[in-house]
Formats: structure tokens, C-alpha cells, sequence
């Protein structure tokens, strides 16, 4: 359903870590413009964990508001209570977003027949377009292929986002879902790799501060065209080790405070980005050439 560079959007925050409208508005300007393929909106780069249900909610519907149709939205909704998680893309689904994003259960480690059981929940419960998000670096839970197999018969079920960094699991989920399920990376560093052997895009930390050139790597990627896909990664490969220099999103914030795109505000327990890693992060962004 979804194809291409598709930014996993910062929640801006003042100072005093209250939402700031007017720059997330202007953010979202920005990725219409410069050709982004889709929003990704209140993932974990948008702070999901630190805003209460019904923030969650209110910045998927103004996120809904502002894109007015012409950017596909992306609800992250998941969370380690299936009852939560119901609730969150129910409201996703209100709010007009054209999919969602479900992280595995955290924290909980669940069996792979619990993985099983809760997104096949929260399909029945609410029929909209749902991504499945495996990232067991943060949640210390690894949905495995003979799983996503399962949930791939679901009709409402379309993708999922790997943020493994394995390129064999590619190939592992393709073999045993066949087209059922659009395959998303979920790793900067390995996506181009991630959609030269057969993934449809990346819900990438770097596009919040390079989309343009996220868009066109994605693009050449996807038709085969390694030796631009390389030309363009080689100037965003800096982004995509060192917006990673500390915790996802410290960094890609501090950035585009940098780039004077929003406040420096970020919810503890994160803290702004320590003063040693600024001329690392500064270097990365000369070297995208977007500062």
C-alpha cells in the first residue's frame, strides 16, 4: 500500500516538553514538498511512550488535519496492552489515518502464539490497514517469520516494518508470505540493501532531517538501480550512524533544533543531546548537505 521513504515524524515540543503546533505543522509542510511517501506519526520517534492516551490521540487527528489527504498517514498505535492498543487504533481509525503502525508487546515478552493472538486482535477489532513493527533491540520480543506467515492471512494485515538489520529476513518473510505483506525496513543504516532485495520502503529517523534525498535513494532502490541508490546512501550514511549516537530520537531532535525546524524540547526520561556528540551530529548534516 505504501512505497518509498516514509518519515517516522519527531513530536516538536517547547522547552517545557508542551506540544508545539505551529512547528509540527511545519514539518509536515516540508514532507509534502519535498516528496516524502508517507507520514508515520506518534511512533518511537515521536515519543509514543512519554504522551498520555489522550495526547496520543490528539496528535494523530491533527496530524490527519494538517496533511489534509495529500500525504498518506501512518498511526503508530501499538502498545504492550492489546486492550490499549485496540483503543489507540480505534482511534486512529476516527481520526481519518490511512493505516497503522503496532509495535510488539514490550516489555511483556510474550510467546509467539501470544504475538499471534494479540495482532489478530486487534485486526478483528478494528478494520483498518495495519503494519506489523518488529524492533527486538527495544522490545526484547522478536516476531519470527513463521509468525508473521500467520498474520499475513489476515486481510487487514498489509506489511511490516523489520528494524532487525538482518537483509536474511527479507528474504525469509517474502519466501514464506509471498505478496501478501509489503516488507518496510526499519533500519537507515541496512534499508537501501533492506529494498535491493525486495523491500518496498523505510520508515526512516533520517528523513525527518534529509527527505528529499531519503525519497530519491528509496525510489532507486525499489527499481533495481543500485549505483544511484549507493551515490545518494553514501552522502546520508553519516545521518544514519550518527542520528543514532544516542537514543532515537535525542539526536534527530537536536538536529533539526540545529536546522532551526523546532524548539529543542524533548520528555524525560530522554534528555537533549549531550554537548560532546553537537559537532558530530552538525558534520552529519553538512556532509547530507542539509545545513
Amino acid at each position: 500500500m505504501f512505497h518509498g521513504s516514509m518519515v517516522a515524524l519527531v513530536t516538536p515540543m517547547r522547552d517545557d516538553g508542551s506540544i508545539d503546533d505551529e512547528s509540527m505543522q511545519r514539518l509536515i509542510e516540508s514532507h509534502i514538498a519535498s516528496g516524502t511517501s508517507a507520514i508515520v506519526a506518534v511512533g518511537t520517534t515521536g515519543e509514543s511512550a512519554t504522551l498520555d492516551e489522550q495526547e496520543h490521540c490528539s496528535l494523530i487527528r491533527r496530524t490527519v488535519e494538517i496533511a489534509a489527504g495529500r500525504i498518506p498517514i501512518i498511526a503508530g498505535t501499538g502498545s504492550n496492552s492489546t486492550r490499549e492498543a485496540i483503543d489507540l487504533t480505534r482511534c486512529a481509525l476516527e481520526a481519518g489515518a490511512d493505516a497503522c503502525l503496532l509495535v510488539t508487546p514490550y516489555y511483556n515478552k510474550p510467546t509467539q502464539e501470544g504475538l499471534f493472538l494479540h495482532h489478530k486482535a486487534i485486526a478483528e477489532a478494528v478494520p483498518i490497514p495495519q503494519i506489523l513493527y518488529n524492533v527486538p533491540g527495544r522490545t526484547v520480543c522478536d516476531i519470527l517469520p513463521e509468525t508473521i506467515e500467520r498474520l499475513s492471512f489476515i486481510s487487514n494485515i498489509v506489511g511490516i516494518k523489520e528494524a532487525t538489520g538482518n537483509i536474511q529476513r527479507v528474504r525469509q518473510i517474502l519466501d514464506c508470505c509471498d505478496d501478501r505483506l509489503d516488507l518496510y525496513s526499519g533500519d537507515d543504516a541496512t534499508s537501501m540493501e533492506f529494498m535491493l532485495n525486495g523491500g518496498k520502503g523505510v520508515i526512516s529517523v533520517t528523513a525527518n532531517v534529509a527527505p528529499k534525498a531519503m525519497q530519491q535513494m528509496c525510489e532507486a532502490a525499489i527499481r533495481g538501480d543500485r549505483q544511484q541508490a549507493e551515490e545518494i546512501n553514501n552522502h546520508l550514511m553519516p545521518l544514519h550512524r550518527d542520528l543514532f549516537i544516542e537514543s532515537n530520537p535525542i539526536p534527530v531532535k537536536w538536529a533539526l533544533y540545529e536546522m532551526g525546524l523546532i524548539p529543542k524540547g524533548i520528555r524525560l526520561p530522554l534528555t537533549v543531546l549531550s554537548e560532546q556528540y553537537h559537532d558530530t551530529v552538525r558534520q552529519a548534516l553538512k556532509t547530507a548537505g542539509v545545513l
